[in-house]
């Protein structure tokens, strides 16, 4: 059966307002490139990051955590570990939790952990259309951590994938598609320069962990989280459109957007 979503552009502003006055906390297991971008970015939103991604601590602070990032960009044995210990825990205590699996496909030692911890059920599943494809078992993965697949290639797979965890799949693009199974969103706010900034899909991953921790539907969790990200990279795009500059302010974009700027800019159909 159908599912019409809610008025996504009202429960957008709605999100955003409530990660600012709650500011949750977001555990991230995530890649050691971009820890300090996503810290950033996290509390850029209005969000409190914690980097705790050792055993015998990852699970224990899932249980208290608001939402939980688990991205494989970096994924050394330790880091292997708390993802194994975090995501259950997370499932247990009824936290949400967001699966970015960066880079799979070809790759030996990502790809069947990503396949173990899609099993597990993630709230979110967010990656580009090739790494998409290959968490469904369809493709062999991108160029890296590139996608050389369309986003309306991975839209099949991405509702299969949907169905498969009982989550939703948010597919990263030019334009972005975000799903639950049966119902698809489309998004077309953000900017080419956020795929030369490195962290730029990592820091959405964690986004929408705090927006899951604030909203019970995930499918209008990914759904805000993408669109104030992206409406933020707009904005920071009109002050420069080169990468240096340009991640500083995403950052202050990220701080200053508002819901008057999601009414006025976001493009949700």
């Amino acid at each position: 059966m159908s599912r019409t979503p809610p008025n996504l552009l009202t429960a957008t502003q709605d999100a955003l307002e409530a990660v600012r006055s709650t500011s949750p906390l977001v555990q991230c297991i995530t890649n050691s490139v971009v820890v300090g971008f996503t810290a950033n970015a996290l509390l850029a939103v209005g969000a409190a990051p914690a980097m705790v991604d050792i055993p015998e601590e990852a699970g224990m602070f899932a249980g208290v955590a608001s939402g939980v990032l688990i991205n494989l960009g970096t994924c050394r044995e330790e880091q292997r570990a708390a993802a194994l210990e975090a995501a259950p825990a997370a499932n247990a205590a009824g936290t949400p939790w967001v699966l970015d699996p960066v880079a799979i496909g070809a790759l030996p030692v990502r790809t069947p952990l990503a396949y173990r911890l899609r099993d597990l059920g993630p709230s979110i599943v967010r990656g580009n259309a090739s790494e998409i494809l290959a968490l469904a078992e369809l493709g062999t993965g991108g160029r890296g951590v590139d996608s050389t697949s369309s986003v309306d290639a991975a839209l099949t797979a991405s509702q299969m994938l949907a169905r498969v965890t009982g989550g939703v799949v948010a597919v990263s693009g030019a334009t972005d598609v975000v799903t639950d199974g049966v119902s698809v969103v489309r998004l077309t706010n953000g900017h080419p320069v956020l795929t030369k900034v490195t962290g730029g899909g990592c820091a959405l991953g964690a986004i929408m962990a705090a927006f899951a921790a604030v909203t019970p539907d995930a499918l209008t969790a990914a759904v805000a989280a993408t669109s104030v990200y992206t409406v933020a990279a707009d904005l920071a795009a009109e002050r420069s459109a080169l990468p240096g500059s340009f991640a500083v302010a995403l950052l202050d974009a990220l701080s200053e957007v508002s819901v008057d700027d999601i009414a006025e800019r976001a493009v949700i159909a």
